[in-house]
């Protein structure tokens, strides 16, 4: 085995441990990491002396502490991470034209909460007694801020 080979032991590991912390839980992971990492320092203690051993050993411990130190930063995990936000909101409901009584129909299948229409406004709706399909005739019962409680009209 030549420098190549050793240097692809250590890399190795090196990523597995990174891997573990990331993305695969458990140890396991990082116990195969360490044992090629192990592997790729006792082959070149065999192979080419205790000076060059040494040299591989220390670079191997400081390189894998900068890749963890790399690793955890917070600018890494601000990569990592979605930063997408929510700025829709539910039901913003004007009471001229959404109020208790009114009748409408199901947009969306409510299961028990979907779409509706009343009128031309489209809102989110909950049924607590039940499931409706698309096209279900509905009428609001009571509005509790911007929940809408509606029952399904059975002909």
């Amino acid at each position: 085995m030549n420098w190549i080979g050793i240097l692809i032991l250590i890399v190795i590991g090196i990523v597995a441990l990174i891997l573990d912390f990331l993305v695969i839980p458990g140890a396991f992971v990082s116990i195969i990491g360490g044992c090629f990492i192990l592997a790729g320092i006792i082959m070149s203690y065999v192979l080419y002396g205790v000076i060059a051993g040494n040299i591989v050993l220390f670079a191997t411990i400081a390189l894998t502490v900068l890749a963890i130190v790399l690793t955890l930063r917070s600018k890494t995990w601000k990569r990592l991470v979605l930063n997408t936000e929510i700025d829709s909101k539910m039901n913003e409901i004007d009471a001229s034209k959404i109020a208790v009584g009114m009748r409408g129909v199901t947009i969306s299948r409510l299961a028990p909460a979907g779409k509706a229409q009343f009128g031309d406004e489209y809102v989110e709706v909950t049924s607590p007694l039940g499931f409706a399909d698309p096209q279900t005739p509905i009428e609001i019962t009571h509005i509790e801020g911007s929940k809408i409680i509606v029952k399904l009209i059975h002909n």
